[in-house]
């Protein structure tokens, strides 16, 4: 039996981690595992070549994806899904690991109705959008980057008494923005899925500005696209100087964490016991709920929109109103 892993969609730190687990747990149970680079991309084209201790061995600190990424219209074509199935034919190849996001999952749910060639998903992804799951690898990373951003703008902003306005990534989610602005201590929290009160809110830091206060931390996702009205807002309506940092890509660069690089290892384990389990199943995803790992399917992460939890905006209310 051999089995392949590829990495899809927008790298994040952990894959390198999950890559190198991947490895050493095959031989572990006697299996060949196969790398497949550059996503579906190198899948169409061929780009896979068996793996052995010394392509991961160093990489368990490192960010990014050492297999590389990509993102892939031509695999949504039969054609080329064919292609690729013969691919994993020449080095006999019958079963996938695969990190990456919902676009990637539904991707391989096709190629296994064409060709039967199961899979399991990981979920990777900074948004920490995928439905099914509470946590998705790369996230507690991504985090810890924002913090550190946003302490050491605070630090500038105090000095200058300002205020800054920090943009996270996260698509249309504000899962990053949110739990970043409850950890750091902001002012201001804005996402989409929370209604906000400026006017309120300007009233408030107004009278703290009068009483003391030297800075203001404001967080926005970036799929509000509220940064520059926000800015336009304290500097205007509020009245202190204030600067704006996107972050941009750093946050799926960086170190993995520890809490990551463990994760990263569970997932991994998870998803190579099921494929070496010989039972007959369609595509699934291995998924982290309620503090366990589980199995779901594709379609039923397909099924619904992922949702921040209550208790989490509960705890941002006063930086909305």
């Amino acid at each position: 039996m051999s089995i392949a892993i590829l990495t899809s969609g927008g790298d994040c730190a952990g894959m390198n981690p999950a890559i190198k687990h991947f490895v050493d747990y095959c031989f572990y149970n006697n299996v060949q595992p196969y790398f497949i680079y550059d996503g579906l991309e190198g899948l169409i084209d061929g780009n896979i070549r068996k793996a052995v201790h010394e392509d991961v061995a160093g990489i368990m600190h490192e960010g990014g994806t050492k297999i590389r990424s990509s993102r892939s219209k031509r695999f949504f074509e039969y054609a080329y899904r064919e292609q690729a199935y013969n691919n994993l034919k020449e080095h006999g190849i019958d079963k996938l690991v695969i990190l990456g996001g919902d676009g990637s999952f539904r991707a391989l749910d096709q190629f296994y109705k064409d060709f039967g060639v199961q899979f399991v998903g990981v979920p990777a992804t900074i948004d920490n959008d995928i439905f099914g799951t509470d946590y998705c690898l790369g996230v507690d990373t991504a985090l810890n980057m924002i913090r550190s951003a946003t302490d050491a703008i605070r630090d500038t902003s105090a000095s200058f008494r300002r205020g800054c306005v920090v943009e996270t990534m996260g698509r249309d989610c504000g899962y990053l923005a949110l739990v970043s602005a409850i950890t750091c201590g902001a002012e201001v929290c804005i996402i989409p899925e929370l209604p906000y009160d400026l006017e309120n809110l300007g009233k408030k830091l107004k009278s703290q500005l009068r009483h003391g206060r030297r800075y203001i931390v404001c967080i926005v996702a970036e799929g509000t696209k509220q940064t520059q009205n926000i800015v336009n807002w304290l500097e205007h309506d509020v009245g202190i100087e204030t600067r704006a940092t996107i972050l941009g890509h750093t946050q799926r660069g960086g170190n993995p964490t520890v809490h990551d690089r463990l994760m990263a290892i569970e997932f991994v384990t998870n998803a190579v016991d099921t494929l070496l389990s010989n039972a007959s199943h369609d595509g699934l995803v291995v998924v982290y709920k309620n503090a366990k790992f589980e199995f779901v399917t594709i379609d039923y992460v397909n099924s619904n929109k992922y949702q921040i939890k209550a208790h989490l905006t509960k705890l941002a209310k006063s930086m909305v109103e």
